[in-house]
């Protein structure tokens, strides 16, 4: 199976990549991943990439397509992948159909998480974090036994500058401008398929898998 995994922040793209990619048998690949394993190594790209971060500027598409072509050329991509967080736009799609074709393969589908803003919101402002440990509790979802106290280790926490509910809802502006496009780009071409991702993680794990079973292997 070949797969991208399109949502908004919040939505549990990470966790919901890792429970797919381990029930398909396929690689989990985010471009986060790649950048890191990039750096690490000092490849040629890894050093661009570098000194783009370091200096705290985008690091420029070009880059980071470079990154993935030779990422999808690894041995345990052959067979399949599962994409998070790359393409991110309608010119990254085309790219990515392009390598793929030359790879003598497509996508097999494009699954989006569902999830309105108020939803996000409330996941990601709820969200607080130990100075110390840095463990992430939730008022909601996995409050500390005390307000602002961390039960593992009595560290303060704090919200994030990321979690603070008009950032949230700055960034889902952003992602429905850069995103709802590629959204739509790949609805035409009739291989988007949605899911529900509100409720227990697990329960959005099956309708995922569930939703999958028709496409690739």
């Amino acid at each position: 199976m070949r797969l991208v995994l399109v949502g908004p922040p919040g939505a549990g793209k990470g966790t919901q990549a890792a429970f797919i990619a381990q029930a398909r048998s396929i690689p989990k690949i985010s471009t986060g991943d790649i950048f890191r394993a990039n750096v690490r190594q000092g490849t040629e790209l890894g050093v661009k990439a570098k000194a783009y971060m370091d200096a705290g500027d985008l690091v420029p598409d070009e880059i980071t397509i470079g990154m993935v072509r030779n990422r999808l050329a690894e041995d345990d991509a052959v067979k399949g992948f599962l994409l998070d967080g790359f393409p991110r736009n309608v010119p990254q799609a085309e790219v990515l159909g392009q390598m793929l074709d030359a790879m003598g393969t497509k996508l097999d589908v494009v699954l989006e998480l569902v999830v309105d803003d108020d939803e996000v919101v409330r996941r990601l402002s709820g969200r607080r974090t130990c100075r110390n440990c840095g463990h992430i509790w939730h008022l909601d979802f996995d409050p500390p036994s005390v307000e602002d106290v961390c039960d593992r280790c009595g560290g303060d926490l704090f919200q994030r500058d990321d979690d603070r509910s008009e950032t949230v809802r700055h960034r889902l502006e952003v992602y429905a401008d850069q995103t709802s496009p590629l959204v739509a780009y790949y609805a035409e071409k009739g291989i988007l398929i949605g899911i529900d991702a509100t409720g227990p993680v697990d329960n959005v794990t099956d309708r995922a898998l569930d939703g999958l079973r028709h496409y690739g292997d």
